[in-house]
């Protein structure tokens, strides 16, 4: 169909331009995207998608607006706090540019339903923030023949690549295998800067527009990373790897498996029905009855200045090389921010011969959040 009169306006910009022109707008209109996150990554991304005219945009999250969003998460505004992300993106995105299509999934992406979900776009927009959806997203690109634009953020560093199999690596040439559970943070334990996300997800974007108009040089086999704090950016080139296990031409994978067992996290982490745990109750109870255990707080020295309900410090990374500092016969509490970490050391101390440990379920968070309002929510 031929551009509207108000397309014609919308998208004047684009239409002057060489590479773009009336063919390459109308290629916009009809391509599809996908956005796995309406995080820190996705808002960016959806936006300038958008804003640039791609026909159809999915929208795959399944979280709600928190006010910690806010800082970095544009999609979102302080009005949408408690809202489904999904819904909140696809009412900023249509403000945007009412002419195009939002689909929205609002649902965890998993082996189950990540292949039916993907299959109908033309390039997927990886705003994830953990390594099993990572490796999942990978993996049904690989499978589909689909382009994966990839980002990932943390605090003040950022990285970028195109993942096309038919074409170059995947993500699993780059990252043959995930990190430890135990040294992985995430934005809400690490932190990231705030505008480093709109960096990332706004060259993602970038890229998903080259690839549906086959313009310009993707960064297939490339690798860009940027520094915020010294304002550089490198480029790494990116090699396929002959033995890959899914993208080779001898694939050990060639299904969806489950990608929280690889990535450690199901067997890693302690379920709060678990006989380790305890309660922010029940040592609310504890303490106040003074009986209370020996608290080890596991986070980082700057997370213990904005909040803390007491106990030693002693950060997750140095607690192998810390132990003596424990007393095998006391009941040991372990709290960190959310309960991941703390889970992790009480793995940790159980395998170095202390049996009476236990994680606090939902770390500091939850003991703010149920117990005393007074401790600072971070």
């Amino acid at each position: 169909m031929p551009l509207s009169a108000d397309e014609l306006k919308r998208y004047a910009r684009h239409l002057v331009l060489p590479e773009i022109g009336t063919d390459g707008q109308e290629k916009l209109m009809s391509a599809n995207a996908l956005i796995v996150g309406a995080g820190g990554l996705g808002s960016p991304a959806a936006l300038y998608l958008a804003a640039a005219g791609v026909g159809r945009i999915g929208i795959v999250d399944f979280d709600v607006v928190d006010v910690t969003n806010l800082q970095r998460q544009i999609l979102h505004s302080t009005q949408d706090v408690g809202r489904p992300k999904v819904e909140s993106a696809k009412e900023k995105i249509l403000s945007i540019n009412p002419h195009i299509k939002v689909e929205t999934f609002e649902t965890k992406l998993s082996s189950e339903n990540a292949l039916e979900i993907l299959k109908e776009y033309d390039v997927v927009v990886d705003g994830t923030d953990n390594f099993p959806t990572r490796y999942l997203v990978n993996d049904a690109c690989v499978f589909l023949k689909k382009p994966l634009v990839y980002g990932s953020i943390f605090r003040f560093e950022g990285q970028v690549s195109v993942f096309d199999a038919q074409h170059g690596p995947c993500y699993r040439c780059l990252y043959p295998a995930p990190p430890p559970p135990e040294l992985v943070q995430n934005c809400a334990d690490a932190g990231v800067v705030g505008v480093l996300p709109g960096i990332i997800g706004s060259i993602q974007a970038n890229e998903a527009l080259k690839l549906i108009l086959g313009i310009g040089k993707p960064l297939t086999s490339r690798l860009l990373i940027f520094d915020a704090l010294a304002m550089e950016f490198r480029t790494l080139k990116i090699t396929k790897d002959s033995a890959c296990p899914i993208c080779s031409s001898s694939p050990t994978i060639t299904r969806l498996i489950d990608y929280e067992a690889f990535c450690g996290v199901t067997s890693s982490r302690l379920s709060h029905t678990e006989p380790a745990t305890m309660t922010v109750q029940e040592l609310k109870a504890r303490i106040d009855a003074g009986d209370s255990p020996f608290l080890l707080d596991v986070r980082e020295p700057y997370e213990a200045q904005l909040a803390s309900i007491g106990g030693t410090l002693i950060p997750l990374g140095t607690l192998s090389g810390r132990l003596s500092e424990l007393n095998k016969e006391q009941e040991i509490v372990v709290y960190c921010h959310h309960g991941i970490r703390s889970a992790h050391a009480v793995g940790l101390l159980r395998r170095a011969g202390f049996t009476n440990v236990k994680n606090l379920s939902g770390g500091i968070d939850e003991w703010a959040r149920v117990v005393d309002g007074g401790v600072p929510r971070y």
